[in-house]
């Protein structure tokens, strides 16, 4: 069972330039929470307690303020400075001694998923507990990702970062779990030409020894990668559509972490305080007061 998940919060945020020149794009918007509100929110949906966050240099202050107090989430979270972009495969190789001897999840901070069987679908593949799990989402935009292939018996053909021609269209999402031989098969893994440690490459040394399975997530899920404006503006539009309609917040960490019975009302009422008077806490109160 996974129990430990990575959350990528560095990068340089080039396509957002010049706002995420002063500041991680994970920090930024998505409609009224911070971006990385959201994939940290599936994973402790998922049952995850214990986090690292990798970060850009400078930041770690940004995003305490961001989060708050740790023990009203009934979180763990330590901070992990990337010094450069090294590619994904490097988040195994700097957080080596926090893994140890566990299987691990990966997700990137400016990945939102949403879907009602989303979660369950997701923890369950999180009791697997050797190998490499990837996440497919179907998309027309193959040419901008790592695209996977399979047979006519449905078995994994070959995997293919931003082919220009792909007869799938089944795209790698950003969220990945590996077992406790991560970091040493990150370890012995050759720059790509843009000299970075691609994670298509670490999969595919999975997929060698035969450990490698995908799990589909296909109609009623929704995958989005908010990587430049009109993405974050979208996705931002999407998640007020949800909540404006159905009256409830996606990707409040808060109600998770209640459900979860990880935290008391008197964390919530913390919250509360912690947002002074917005939106958010108006809706926490509300959660609160029918419980």
């Amino acid at each position: 069972m996974i129990k430990k998940a990575i959350i990528l919060c560095g990068g340089t945020g080039s396509r957002m330039y010049p706002l995420t020149y002063s500041i991680n794009k994970q920090l930024l918007p998505l409609f009224d929470k911070p971006m990385f509100y959201y994939p940290l929110s599936l994973m402790m949906l998922c049952g995850v307690k214990d986090f690292i966050f990798i970060i850009n240099k400078g930041q770690q202050e940004k995003f305490e303020k961001a989060i708050g107090d740790q023990r009203d989430l009934g979180i763990k979270i330590k901070f992990v400075v990337q010094d450069k972009p090294r590619g994904l495969a490097d988040a195994f190789i700097i957080t080596e001694k926090l893994i140890k001897d566990n299987s691990i999840a990966m997700i990137l901070g400016d990945n939102f998923f949403f879907g009602n069987m989303l979660s369950p679908l997701i923890k369950e593949s999180f009791n697997r507990s050797s190998g490499c799990n990837i996440y497919l989402y179907p998309s027309n935009k193959t040419s901008s990702y790592g695209v996977v292939e399979f047979d006519k018996k449905n078995k994994i053909k070959k995997i293919i970062e931003k082919p220009k021609k792909s007869n799938s269209k089944l795209i790698i999402t950003g969220l990945y779990v590996f077992d406790k031989q991560v970091s040493s098969i990150a370890k012995k893994l050759k720059p790509s030409k843009r000299k970075e440690l691609e994670i298509v490459d670490l999969i595919n040394e999975y997929k060698k020894i035969n450990k490698l399975k995908t799990i589909q997530l296909g109609r009623g899920s929704a995958w989005m990668d908010v990587g430049n404006f009109i993405d974050l503006q979208s996705t931002s539009n999407f998640i007020q559509n949800i909540e404006e309609r159905q009256n409830y917040k996606i990707g409040c960490i808060e109600e998770i972490a209640f459900n979860n019975n990880w935290i008391s009302k008197k964390n919530i009422e913390n919250r509360v305080s912690f947002y002074s008077n917005t939106n958010y806490s108006k809706y926490l109160k509300s959660f609160i007061s029918s419980k």
